[in-house]
């Protein structure tokens, strides 16, 4: 499993504390919400607001997730956009685009439990529909992502050996992309 500690994940949302540990289903960690003993447990996190590709910068949970993301919490990244996802319209194109990001991260869990397939099905999934979404716009970037940066990172994911065992629970970036949204909100 590659680690990728040469390109410096920045926080979109330094304030917001990131879990104990990353959930990886079918091992020993508790799992976050249902366990007693699980980071998330007993926490009503309020209902996010919509994804709006025009305002992006200022959701939260949108931002709070790419944080999750680039830093190795994939379960957790793939719960935060799946919120957003629900709230946004499944069948909208910002849900169409958020399910891009939900198999993407979907691939990170895969990546963590040992199922290569389960990578390249899921990435692979996640670069089509990225071409899908690109395919409805004109623009290059939605919600501040590149569409051929995304398109190249779900290409990759399906693409690579992941052979190093990380520990369990341990927040680990398996992939060795980021998403970068520009402009950032704090530039």
């Amino acid at each position: 499993m590659p680690q990728t500690t040469a390109i410096e994940a920045h926080r979109l949302l330094p304030s917001a504390i990131l879990p104990a540990y990353t959930h990886i289903p079918g091992t020993v960690t508790p799992h976050p919400i249902r366990d007693p003993r699980g980071h998330s447990y007993n926490r009503k996190a309020r209902p996010p607001k919509a994804l709006n590709p025009s305002f992006w910068a200022d959701n939260r949970s949108y931002l709070l997730a790419i944080d999750m993301f680039n830093h190795g919490y994939y379960w957790e990244a793939h719960e935060e956009w799946e919120r957003l996802w629900r709230v946004s319209g499944a069948d909208t194109l910002v849900g169409k685009f958020l399910k891009g990001l939900i198999k993407l991260s979907a691939a990170g869990v895969k990546v963590r439990e040992n199922s290569i397939h389960g990578v390249r099905r899921h990435a692979a999934s996640a670069g089509e529909v990225f071409a899908d979404v690109a395919a409805e716009t004109s623009e290059i970037r939605f919600c501040g992502l590149e569409f051929t940066m995304l398109q190249f990172a779900a290409d990759r994911a399906a693409q690579l050996r992941y052979n190093q065992p990380v520990d369990n629970g341990k927040a680990v970036r398996v992939f060795p992309f980021l998403l970068t949204p520009e402009p950032l909100p704090f530039a």
